[in-house]
């Protein structure tokens, strides 16, 4: 059965942050992710969790400045403790919250540096992480984005995770494969979430073009779906989309989903 979560950053937008723990559960959703944990107390996460008898799946490192368009800081030189830092921080946030993935954004490209040293870099940093998380039971993932939206970032197909991966050569490096950034970046959809299931950890959806829900746009997603159930994919799906006209108003296209698949629905 295909499982799906709520992102708290994109949907229930209705409402402010901490109202949309109590809209995702309402909706019939019993996991949630979101992009950063970290400007609300730790406390206060955990007792929404479980008032409303949540999972936190996952949430991503500290990213830099987010506000002045940073997207990462792993994949910079001079940075390094920054984000050994932040791996610090992102680790107590997931132990409190019961977390066991962390999404790594690797970060853009920095100026007036080589490719070539921006991604020793970015390979030395990942294994940091992996090494860190792996002795607490976590999963360490990293996310390609597409370069349409995202100019300049460092990682933008399956092909660069899956050759930092294999580089680096620590077992504690997974994929989370985001269908839209994936769609507009390369398309082969269902081939390549299929072939390389076996280190994709995570998986979230929206349609493209516009990244509003599945159903709106050109991604067949019922047959996605389907495949990738078939697959023996077990992990969870998030739902990292902006509604076309309202949160509840568009969550019909899981029910068009499940009917297609025959699954046993979403939780």
């Amino acid at each position: 059965m295909l499982k799906f979560c709520a992102n708290l950053t994109m949907l229930f937008g209705e409402a402010d942050f901490l109202s949309r723990f109590k809209l995702a559960a309402e909706a019939g959703f019993t996991g949630v992710e979101y992009l950063f944990p970290y400007p609300w107390e730790k406390d206060r996460l955990v007792e929404l969790l479980g008032r409303y008898g949540l999972e936190q799946v996952l949430h991503n490192l500290p990213a830099g400045d987010w506000a002045a368009g940073e997207r990462g800081v792993a994949c910079i030189p001079g940075r390094e403790q920054e984000f050994r830092d932040g791996v610090g921080l992102a680790l107590e946030y997931a132990k409190a919250l019961g977390c066991r993935q962390l999404n790594c954004l690797a970060g853009l490209l920095p100026a007036n540096v080589s490719r070539e040293k921006a991604f020793a870099t970015l390979a030395e940093n990942l294994l940091f992480a992996a090494r860190a998380l792996d002795g607490e039971g976590i999963r360490f993932l990293i996310e390609p984005l597409n370069s349409v939206d995202m100019p300049g970032f460092s990682v933008v197909h399956t092909a660069d995770a899956l050759e930092l991966i294999r580089e680096i050569g620590h077992p504690n490096l997974w994929i989370q494969y985001d269908v839209y950034h994936m769609q507009i970046m390369e398309g082969n959809l269902t081939r390549t979430i299929v072939s390389n299931l076996d280190r994709i950890s995570h998986i979230q959806v929206a349609d493209n073009p516009g990244r509003n829900e599945p159903g709106t746009g050109e991604i067949n997603y019922p047959y996605l779906l389907k495949s990738i159930e078939a697959a023996g994919y077990d992990g969870w799906i998030g739902c990292e989309y902006k509604p076309a006209a309202g949160t509840m108003e568009g969550l019909g296209w899981i029910e068009v989903c499940r009917a297609a698949s025959g699954s046993g629905g979403f939780r």
